[in-house]
């Protein structure tokens, strides 16, 4: 983590580390344990379970260009943000409502990250983590840009996200037993 990241959001005390697909698997209980309290209010939605939650999460990690950075505050997974690179013809857009710009949609494999994840522990919001997180997450990647999805009705998230330099695209449905997301962008 650059120092100057963990000053400008005062969260120093978060460690941050990034790991690699195997490694997340290892810790599979405590990304679990993370998921289960920041979305403890939708866990009985078909789309949010567990079981569902981490066949998602297995199928990024099993993705060209997979990334996690966890965030711990003395020893405790608090939070972890992750994502991949895009492949060439990718679905992402796929559910796209609308019509879509084609400059918008196409991929070729190298153009957008995707930020598929990020969530803090209830208790530890507030703090800075999801901005530290998201900047290491960020930090290197070689794709000129990168997209996420974000509930409407998060609007602190949507907040956050427009003020770190994210803009809507439009409304986006990934799956069928998904929700409607306000799909975004930001040049990096």
């Amino acid at each position: 983590m650059k120092p100057d990241v963990a000053d400008r959001t005062r969260a120093s005390e978060l460690h941050v580390q990034f790991l690699d697909a195997q490694r997340m698997h290892e810790l599979r209980d405590d990304f679990l344990d993370v998921y289960a309290d920041a979305y403890a209010h939708r866990l009985d939605q078909p789309f949010s379970t567990i079981p569902r939650f981490w066949e998602r999460l297995e199928m990024y990690a099993s993705r060209a260009g997979f990334s996690v950075v966890t965030g711990r505050v003395h020893g405790e997974l608090v939070a972890y943000a992750s994502g991949y690179t895009l492949p060439a013809g990718s679905g992402w857009w796929r559910g796209l409502l609308g019509e879509p710009d084609p400059d918008l949609t196409e991929e070729d494999g190298a153009r957008t990250f995707a930020l598929t994840e990020m969530m803090v522990r209830q208790v530890c919001r507030r703090r800075g983590y999801a901005r530290v997180l998201h900047d290491a997450l960020l930090s290197d990647r070689h794709e000129p840009r990168a997209t996420l999805l974000v509930r409407p009705d998060n609007n602190a998230a949507r907040f956050a996200y427009r003020s770190w330099g994210w803009r809507k695209v439009g409304d986006l449905q990934p799956f069928d037993d998904a929700p409607v997301f306000e799909a975004m962008v930001r040049e990096l």
